[in-house]
């Protein structure tokens, strides 16, 4: 058997895992994809028949909730879409509720696994707390009775692989112009993303797979998932009848996007339109699909090559089509070289890099015992009345609140809208606004934002 635990790997299509089950010689009997949500970031007492035993996934910093009500929402879309394209082949998507370690744990001592051969495999992602979840996962599959074995992939999703690089994650510059300049021209660094065979079936699941642990249960509707997921983050304002962002989530949604930037030509004039505050299409807005990897790096590439080169027919009548590489498209992957860069720096300096000070100032020992005078809005009313101004969009200055309006009603706000805003804050609040930005705001926007990662929020937004 081989259990595979999806995260940010939410697609079918280059997928490295995917890919060895259905191209390796010797096939598994039984794969289980299953799909965990934590409670430790998302909320999921609305899951429960009775009180969830879990401490509401809330942040450390101005108690938000770590997953909103709109990115809840998105990310059940994605999960949904992948177990549809999984249910097609002859397979499904498992999904459950708990701290991943203690789920798998429950799954090997079961029936349908405990003494059997089998594997358990996942892909790696470099932030702080999923690499914490990695290695509690590899304590529990090594503590297992039989032979089961224990494999991490590299997610293969970004737009340069590893062995590409011309230096170690270690010894990445701490300017990105350098990094960028080692890589250079990107078109010609980019490898093609994984094939599938055609006419794949995975194989099936196991039989007598154990339900979900009490209190919880899956609802089998993406409706109801929905509501399950958002009914503790309520309440939720309406969506408004317009938004920037409309998308659903989902792998199948994730390319239709990207070929509709080509086809209607948005991509060709996104260097000279992704500065905006409003519409659908002057940015690319694919860093969601990017985020849960329903979409990598180096699809976007290879259609965007197939743009550029004249081999994408429904394009045909596109700006910019047949004509080799343009301020666009080479703009596009400028960012998705930024979001690889950030991820690299993930690698390089882990719970360093959201350091208050830095990376830098975190590992030459700085402590807050400096001159700063850092202060919270909970320890300060001046402070909590400004900061609760600014979340409500009531501050009084038109482009701050109808930014930050937008963001709470539906999720986005534009990549310069947000740096207006940190502008903003920074400012308004004065020498304390650095303590703010740096924490509390981040929160709220992660809790807020439909589309974001670990490593950044602003690539391809």
């Amino acid at each position: 058997f081989l259990i595979y635990i999806l995260r940010n790997d939410l697609r079918l299509a280059d997928n490295p895992i995917f890919h060895a089950i259905l191209t390796r010689a010797k096939a598994f009997s039984h794969v289980l994809p299953i799909f965990i949500l934590p409670p430790s970031r998302i909320e999921v007492s609305g899951l429960a028949t009775d009180k969830s035993p879990y401490p509401d996934a809330r942040s450390r910093l101005g108690n938000f909730w770590r997953c909103g009500p709109h990115r809840v929402k998105f990310l059940a879309e994605a999960i949904f879409d992948v177990r549809s394209s999984l249910r097609a082949i002859g397979s499904d998507l498992v999904i459950r509720v708990g701290p991943l370690d203690v789920v798998v744990d429950h799954l090997l001592k079961s029936d349908a696994f405990r003494g059997k051969s089998g594997a358990v495999w996942m892909t790696r992602d470099w932030a702080t707390e999923e690499m914490a979840e990695e290695r509690r996962i590899r304590n529990v599959v090594h503590a297992q009775d039989g032979n089961v074995e224990w494999k991490v992939w590299d997610g293969e999703d970004t737009l340069i692989h590893d062995d590409d690089l011309p230096v170690k994650p270690s010894q990445l510059p701490d300017v990105f112009t350098s990094f960028r300049k080692s890589v250079e021209p990107l078109r010609d660094h980019v490898r093609q993303p994984l094939s599938l065979p055609p006419s794949v079936r995975l194989p099936p699941l196991p039989d007598s797979i154990p339900g979900p642990v009490a209190p919880f249960t899956i609802p089998d509707s993406l409706p109801e998932l929905i509501t399950a997921l958002q009914k503790p983050l309520l309440p939720v304002n309406p969506v408004p009848g317009h938004t920037a962002h409309p998308f659903t989530g989902g792998e199948s949604h994730g390319r239709k996007r990207v070929l509709h930037l080509l086809s209607s030509g948005a991509m060709s004039r996104y260097k000279d339109t992704r500065n905006g505050l409003l519409g659908e299409d002057f940015s690319t807005k694919l860093s969601g699909y990017l985020a849960l990897g329903c979409i990598t790096a180096r699809q976007i590439n290879e259609l965007v090559v197939a743009f550029e080169d004249g081999t994408m027919p429904s394009a045909s009548s596109a700006v910019g089509y047949g004509k080799g590489e343009n301020k666009g498209t080479s703009a596009v992957r400028f960012e998705l070289l930024w979001r690889d860069y950030m991820r690299l720096c993930m690698r390089k300096y882990g719970a360093s890099l959201f350091s208050v000070y830095g990376f830098h100032g975190h590992q030459r020992g700085r402590s807050r015992q400096t001159n700063s005078q850092w202060r919270s809005p909970s320890a300060d009313m001046e402070t909590a009345k400004k900061f609760e101004r600014f979340l409500d969009g009531t501050t009084g200055i038109g482009l701050i609140d109808a930014s930050m309006r937008e963001l709470a009603l539906t999720g986005y706000t534009s990549n310069r809208a947000r740096q207006n805003c940190a502008s903003f804050l920074a400012t308004w609040l004065g020498s304390i606004g650095v303590w703010v930005q740096s924490g509390t705001r981040v929160c709220w926007w992660i809790t807020m934002l439909q589309t974001i990662g670990a490593t950044g929020n602003m690539s391809l937004e």
